[in-house]
């Protein structure tokens, strides 16, 4: 029996349910990696783990995740995203409830690394290929900015429920480690005090007197109550998106929203191998990994260089790095709409969406510039509204102009490959660099010099994308 098509007014409510599961993948998405930020510092205190040691654990996450991100490609383009979803929903509620309760490095490892990267990678390609298979050309990017609106949102709003407890619970910590040792803690300033609670935690002596083993289990129980918190908030939420996903448009007998056939490629359906024998997709995997070495390496160390290098209390800090998702909330809706109207202004997405990939990661650039100088607050704000505006643009644009040249129908398996090459090597590369260089040098200055040079190397990289495909495949 042949599929008829449903009313317009069905397609609507249907494709606005694929934004909506998509917003909510994006949230626990981004929540996995934004909280990590704020617990790794608890974490490395109360276990005694080195910052490389810990990061370890969050670059495992993202290369388990880049694997997962191809299957979940092939799952989608066969399927949809409602199975991966569900997955996800269960991973996902298992690694942070699970990290909640381990005590050796290794289960760490496997609970915080294998199962946050098994849910993690079902979430990215799945949120940004659903939309894309719904919503292509110049109603793309507004509807993603939409769905993409809720990483800032679990950005700012998990740094809100995650952040006081453990907050109050370091500084208890603190006071106390000072207290021990006989020092007033006004008389050293910000980045000293915390050099000296890691160092003095060193010490047996220190670590196992009963006032500073109580502050240590006070603040070891916060950030474990907060984790388990969080693998409820991932179950329900993406127990919601498995509910309201939907399969790709044609399986109702739709066309895409803002699908216009001179712009779409003539031929739709790719072979991994023609597909990857295009520089293409290389050159804006390239683009792509360079800023995702940036992006992790802040997000992942940020927190800790306001409070170890500038001076800024583990509060200060987490309400500054909230400001990048707060502004998220506006800029990813916002920029989405801008850069549907660059695509409509030059009249070709891929032109379009290559100019976003050159002012994406020159905005990242200009914000590292700014971070190195946090001394003054008011630009260490300024550093976070160029971030979330970054954030806003490059993501969404790799899809788009990946989509723009292959088309949608072989898209899932395409990006998810390309997820899995990039999202092996960046994310993992740039958490871990940060990590080491602290290490190494004592400040994690030298990491945020590292990012904004990789932020350059992608503008330069993404200069050299292609404006077409010389052949389609047979």
């Amino acid at each position: 029996m042949s599929r008829q098509p449903a009313s317009q007014q069905t397609a609507t409510r249907y494709g606005w349910s694929v934004v909506c599961a998509s917003w909510l993948a994006v949230f626990c998405l981004f929540g996995y990696r934004a909280t990590f930020a704020i617990l790794k510092g608890p974490m490395s205190l109360t276990l005694g783990w080195s910052a490389a040691e810990v990061t370890l654990g969050y670059s495992l996450m993202m290369v388990v995740y880049a694997v997962t991100a191809y299957f979940g490609g092939l799952i989608l383009d066969r399927w949809g995203g409602k199975p991966t979803y569900a997955l996800a929903a269960i991973f996902g509620g298992l690694g942070f409830a699970l990290t909640a309760q381990m005590r050796v490095y290794a289960a760490y490892l496997v609970t915080f690394g294998l199962l946050g990267g098994l849910a993690t990678g079902m979430l990215w390609v799945t949120s940004t290929v659903s939309v894309r298979r719904w919503y292509v050309g110049r109603t793309y990017a507004t509807r993603w900015g939409i769905a993409f609106a809720g990483a800032p949102m679990a950005q700012f709003a998990l740094a809100q429920l995650v952040g006081p407890r453990l907050s109050a619970a370091q500084a208890a910590l603190e006071a106390t480690v000072f207290s021990a040792l006989g020092m007033d803690t006004t008389a050293f300033p910000a980045t000293e005090r915390s050099a000296l609670l890691v160092e003095a935690l060193t010490n047996p002596l220190i670590r196992t007197a009963a006032p500073v083993a109580e502050a240590l289990a006070a603040l070891e129980a916060a950030w474990r109550g907060e984790m388990l918190l969080l693998g409820a908030i991932v179950l329900t939420l993406l127990a919601i998106a498995a509910f309201i996903g939907k399969r790709h448009p044609e399986h109702y007998g739709f066309t895409p929203f803002g699908a216009e056939p001179q712009e779409e490629p003539s031929v739709c359906a790719w072979q991994l191998r023609d597909a990857f024998s295009r520089y293409a997709i290389w050159g804006v995997m390239l683009t792509f990994l360079a800023s995702m070495m940036a992006e992790f390496l802040i997000w992942t160390q940020v927190v800790s260089y306001w409070t170890d290098d500038v001076g800024y209390s583990l509060q200060q800090a987490t309400n500054t790095y909230a400001v990048i998702g707060l502004v998220g909330i506006v800029s990813m809706p916002l920029m989405g709409r801008i850069a549907d109207a660059v695509v409509a202004r030059v009249g070709r997405e891929a032109l379009g969406r290559k100019l976003l990939l050159v002012i994406g990661p020159l905005i990242g650039a200009a914000a590292c510039g700014l971070l190195l100088h946090s001394q003054r607050l008011a630009l260490a704000y300024a550093a976070c509204v160029l971030f979330a505006i970054y954030w806003a643009i490059v993501p969404g644009s790799v899809v788009g102009y990946t989509g723009a040249l292959y088309g949608c129908e072989s898209l899932g398996r395409i990006w998810g490959l390309a997820t899995l090459i990039v999202m092996g090597i960046g994310p993992f590369a740039g958490s871990y660099i940060g990590g080491l260089l602290r290490d190494l040098t004592g400040s994690y200055t030298f990491a945020i010099a590292y990012a904004l040079g990789s932020f350059l190397a992608s503008v330069l990289l993404a200069l050299t994308l292609p404006l077409a495909l010389r052949e389609h495949p047979a």
